[in-house]
């Protein structure tokens, strides 16, 4: 795993470990997740309560108020059958916040899409609060595997149409 940066010899030690067990953390709320368990993700990943989401779909950030109970079985009903793996790229810590920036790698059912490949680039934004590591922020695009400056116009465009 990529080192922690940012931090006191004597600190990283203990970060290095807190990141690890967030990286876990994750890992295991996403599998849950492209298998349709919505409740697992929720238990493994406790929001904060001014959490925001920026969707690899686009559009506007979503904040925490906007995910009521009806979007989350919504989301849980998104995605069926999935296998998951996640990479850590870089994390940041300290002693009330960690970011990860990762690469996960999911097969799985998407909405009406049959089973297939689907890799994002994620930061995620954990901050400590009250002893718990809440996720505060997530972003994630699809453009792990790269695209072209064309392609990337394109996107830029529509965005500014949009």
């Amino acid at each position: 795993m990529p080192s922690v940066s940012h931090l006191k010899r004597a600190e990283a030690g203990a970060a290095d470990t807190l990141c690890a067990e967030l990286v876990r953390r994750t890992a295991d709320a996403n599998a849950a997740l492209m298998r349709g368990d919505i409740g697992t993700y929720r238990a493994l990943n406790p929001l904060a309560a001014d959490f925001t989401l920026m969707s690899p779909f686009g559009g506007r950030p979503t904040r925490g108020a906007e995910l009521t109970e009806e979007r989350w079985q919504s989301v849980g009903r998104f995605f069926a059958n999935g296998d998951f793996e996640l990479e850590l790229v870089q994390a940041y810590g300290s002693a009330e916040m960690i970011v990860l920036a990762v690469i996960e790698r999911a097969r799985v059912e998407v909405g009406s899409l049959p089973m297939q490949d689907w890799a994002l680039r994620v930061t995620l934004v954990y901050r400590r609060e009250g002893g718990e590591w809440r996720l505060a922020h997530r972003h994630a695009d699809p453009l792990a595997n790269g695209i072209s400056l064309e392609q990337a116009a394109t996107l830029g465009q529509a965005a500014a149409v949009g």
